[in-house]
């Protein structure tokens, strides 16, 4: 929104924002630089005059929010603030990145310039342009982290104010700030913004279960607030008495981390022990024991009240996670009979877990040691510095590894090495050297011979086996999970492939020689060749040739055919091809034409009887009538139904927002849809023939697959069955739910 004068009360709300900022500054340990923020902000101020957000309130109170979350929730200092502030000026002024330079030094605009190419997000209208432009920013993040937490806040800030956006763009920015905004945060180490990322990227995806939860939530508060105190009194005393200074808080799960258990754990609200998290924030003595004793004692404190859940206990003090977090948790058993996690931290601990990179920095101060992260930013550098052609399939990778649970191994001499859950020998060879995973034949683990494919578990001792002769093979893309393995190994394939290619290229130019095909005819030769072998890439068919796959013994009779007495009086010309095959156009007669209702602007379709054999209800997730869904419109015009949480429907929502439609369903039970469920329960003679005539008889359902094990008194059954719509389902799902040692019902998606 362009050019309207401000008020005087916003001008004044404009100028208590600073304020507010220069406050927060303050109470940092940083330097004071404040001429160089105020100098921003007047700059910023300017430049933005008379332009308004979609909610209408003046532009400069966005950067002035991110720099605020710059500062507060990220730890920041005035360079950051004022690159903050600075960040849209470019892509939304006349003024450009040397005006930047002049005005502010060179540091400054390298950041505000990093922020500007990736201003149109991760993923834009052109999806591999952004992808590549937010893979040349991760290449610089080991030498300025900013240019990426900045962009983090930007993203926060955005996502709090959301609600003024159409609902095609809130669909596009909540998909790309799950796809990779928040493992992103996560990984560099920010936990609390990588949970509020989260949650507000579901509040707009399902705002009707978020709704719902939140309700709940909110409902329990009073009830939760008395069993903490109960729980925590006898704690405080304890520590009082050791004579700690210490917070004792508590956390509740958020709304997206309830409906994330509940749909993994397949589990109902009331059945999530941990929704109630404790967390204790010390200051450590002076001159006693270590940090990590000092947890461990106030550990041993806390289990001589309540009983520790043995297999709940983690110790990321030891060995910290690879995002840099630290901390020792317990699960122990309130006095309800509920179990309760206890986080114990100390407050620098604290810090990291809040601020990542920015405290980890902060607190190196001079060390040497190479910690996760150091490690981590290395690899990064080394992945992203591979030729990477396709960027897109890139991020993939990398947002897979963003998000990966750890798993600790150790060399023969010792060396603990932090690899993603998942990982094989294979990962662990190219994670120590490019070399060795080259030539790796397998490894001893443990001492017992393994395959390059083995899975590691957290402990294995693992010695990487290797042998000269040995190369890479296409099939161990399917051996390795991490971003770098997958890099080397793409990359040295590609390599293989040129090589192919420049042989193939040389062996049909010595055929077309020795077959006296003049210089000039080769393009057209070429082409012949192309359309004989059904291809249409010069490169492949090199590549083909280069292997032996396509050989040339018949070339003379693919490039100068026998002639037909009509092509004899129509002689061949060089650069004559065949017609090209006409497309259907769109809007043609196969293109489907949705009802939106006269209203095109809020990208909803109404899916109704008559055009359901038109919409494509895709096979990955299967979704039915009720179900909330989107809809993705591709190049033909055809609509590609998805489950709104189905993880192809996240890549779209990401990637392509413009073509998003939300679905609203207008149908009247015409049509019956393919259904699986899982039923899990108590083993008792009768109940299969009672689960068949509830669904038969009661609710009148066919049956179409039935599979039913049983396994010491518990037995578990998929069922596959055909429902008109989700209503009906979840009725049926309900009332087998309420049905004698029946444990738990859930609809499976794939």
């Amino acid at each position: 929104m362009k050019n309207s004068e401000f008020t005087q009360a916003e001008m004044a709300m404009i100028e208590q924002e600073f304020a507010s900022l220069l406050d927060a500054y303050a109470h940092t340990s940083h330097r004071q630089h404040v001429e160089r923020i105020e100098k921003a902000f007047r700059f910023a101020n300017k430049a933005h005059y008379g332009v308004r957000r979609l909610s209408g309130e003046p532009y400069i109170m966005h950067p002035l929010a991110v720099a605020k979350i710059v500062v507060s929730e990220i730890g920041l200092g005035s360079t950051s603030i004022s690159a903050a502030l600075l960040h849209d000026v470019v892509e939304d002024t006349d003024y450009t990145i040397e005006d930047i330079d002049n005005l502010f030094g060179a540091k400054i605009a390298q950041i505000v310039d990093g922020l500007t190419k990736i201003s149109g997000g991760v993923f834009g209208d052109k999806a591999s342009e952004q992808a590549e432009n937010f893979r040349k920013l991760l290449l610089t993040m080991s030498d300025d982290i900013r240019v990426v937490l900045i962009k983090i806040a930007d993203r926060l800030h955005n996502m709090r104010t959301l609600t003024a956006q159409p609902k095609e763009k809130q669909y596009k920015i909540a998909g790309e700030t799950q796809y990779i905004y928040a493992p992103l945060a996560y990984r560099l180490g920010l936990g609390s913004i990588k949970s509020e990322l989260e949650n507000l990227a579901f509040k707009y995806e399902h705002p009707d279960t978020y709704e719902e939860l939140t309700q709940r939530i909110a409902d329990d508060q009073l009830t939760r607030m008395e069993n903490f105190e109960k729980f925590a009194a006898p704690i405080r005393e304890k520590l009082k008495a050791l004579g700690f200074e210490f917070d004792l808080t508590a956390r509740v799960k958020t709304p997206y981390s309830i409906w994330r258990k509940m749909n993994t754990k397949f589990v109902t609200y009331e059945e999530i022990y941990d929704l109630l998290a404790v967390r204790i924030v010390f200051t450590p003595k002076q001159n006693v024991l270590s940090e990590r004793d000092q947890c461990w004692m106030i550990y041993s404190a806390i289990t001589e009240i309540y009983r520790p859940h043995p297999g709940r206990i983690r110790d990321w003090i030891s060995t910290p996670k690879a995002n840099g977090y630290e901390a020792l948790h317990v699960t122990v058993m309130g006095q309800n009979g509920e179990w309760v996690e206890i986080q114990i931290r100390t407050r620098r601990m604290h810090e990291l877990a809040e601020q990542g990179l920015a405290a980890h920095w902060r607190y190196k101060s001079g060390e040497t040691e190479e910690t996760e992260l150091d490690k981590w930013l290395r690899d990064i550098k080394e992945v992203l510095s591979s030729d990477s052609p396709d960027a897109m399939a890139f991020l993939d990778t990398f947002k897979l590894n963003l998000f990966a649970k750890e798993v600790f191994v150790f060399t023969p001499s010792g060396e603990i090495q932090t690899l993603p859950q998942g990982a094989t020998v294979l990962d662990l060879a190219y994670q120590l050297h490019s070399e060795l995973g080259e030539h790796c034949i397998g490894a001893k683990v443990n001492h017992s011979l393994k395959s390059i494919d083995y899975i590691l578990h957290a402990g294995d001792q693992i010695e990487i086996l290797t042998a000269g002769q040995q190369t890479p093979k296409e099939e161990w893309l399917n051996y390795v999970i991490t971003a770098k393995a997958q890099s080397m190994l793409n990359t040295y394939f590609r390599k293989q492939e040129r090589q192919q290619e420049k042989t193939g290229e040389r062996r049909l130019n010595d055929a077309l020689i020795s077959l006296q095909i003049p210089e000039e005819q080769y393009d057209s030769a070429t082409q012949r060749l192309l359309g004989y072998y059904h291809l249409t890439k010069r490169a492949e068919l090199f590549r083909q040739i280069g292997l032996d796959a396509i050989k040339l013994d018949n070339l003379k009779d693919i490039i100068q055919p026998k002639q037909s007495l009509w092509s004899r009086l129509r002689p061949w010309k060089q650069g004559d091809q065949p017609a090209a095959v006409s497309e259907q156009p769109a809007g043609g007669k196969d293109e489907v034409v949705m009802d939106t209702r006269k209203d095109k602007q809020k990208h909803n379709i109404i899916i109704t009887d008559e055009i359901l054999k038109d919409v494509i209800l895709e096979d990955c997730c299967r979704p039915i009538p009720g179900d909330e869904a989107i809809a993705f419109k591709d190049t033909t015009g055809k609509m590609h139904v998805h489950y709104m949480n189905c993880p192809v429907a996240e890549r779209l929502k990401s990637s392509y927002g413009k073509s998003i439609y939300s679905v609203t369903w207008d149908t009247h039970r015409l049509s019956l849809y393919k259904e699986k469920l899982e039923i899990v329960g108590i083993d008792q003679f009768g109940l299969l023939i009672e689960m068949l005539r509830v669904i038969t008889e009661n609710f009148n359902i066919n049956v179409n697959e039935l599979h039913i094990t049983a396994n010491n008194g518990v037995f578990s059954a998929r069922i596959i069955l055909y429902v008109y719509d989700k209503a009906e389902l979840y009725e049926l799902i309900e009332s087998l739910r309420k049905m004698h040692n029946i444990q738990s019902v859930q609809r499976v998606f794939t």
